[in-house]
C-alpha cells in the first residue's frame, strides 16, 4: 500500500486572531508564520491582504522572506458584480506576494 501525504493549512494567523484580545502586529505575524514554517507546516495563510492596512504590511514584508517549507497562501473574495477582475481590488491584493490564495 503506497503512504498518503497529508498536508497541513494552518489558519493561524487569519482565523486564530478573531479570539477576544487577540490582536497580532504585522511584525507578529511574520515571526509566528516563520515558526510555523520551521515546524514543517505546508502551508500558512496569513490574513486577508484587501481588508485592512496590517495585513497589507504583513504580505509586504513576507515578500522579504524565504519560507523553507510552507508556501504563503492569502485569504480573499471573488470579484464584486459589475468589476472586471483586472480592476478588483479584492484580487489584486490577493495576489500580493503570495503563491497561493483561497477564495470563498
Amino acid at each position: 500500500m503506497e503512504a498518503q501525504r497529508v498536508f497541513i493549512y494552518d489558519t493561524t494567523l487569519r482565523d486564530g486572531t478573531h479570539g477576544e484580545k487577540i490582536n497580532f502586529s504585522a511584525e507578529e505575524k511574520l515571526r509566528i508564520a516563520q515558526r510555523l514554517d520551521e515546524l514543517g507546516f505546508h502551508y500558512i495563510e496569513g490574513g486577508w491582504p484587501g481588508s485592512n492596512p496590517k495585513d497589507v504590511r504583513f504580505f509586504e514584508m513576507a515578500k522579504g522572506f524565504s519560507f523553507r517549507h510552507a508556501r504563503l497562501t492569502a485569504f480573499g473574495s471573488t470579484r464584486k458584480p459589475g468589476i472586471r477582475p483586472e480592476n478588483c481590488r479584492n484580487l489584486r491584493a490577493g495576489r500580493a506576494g503570495t503563491c497561493t490564495s483561497r477564495r470563498f
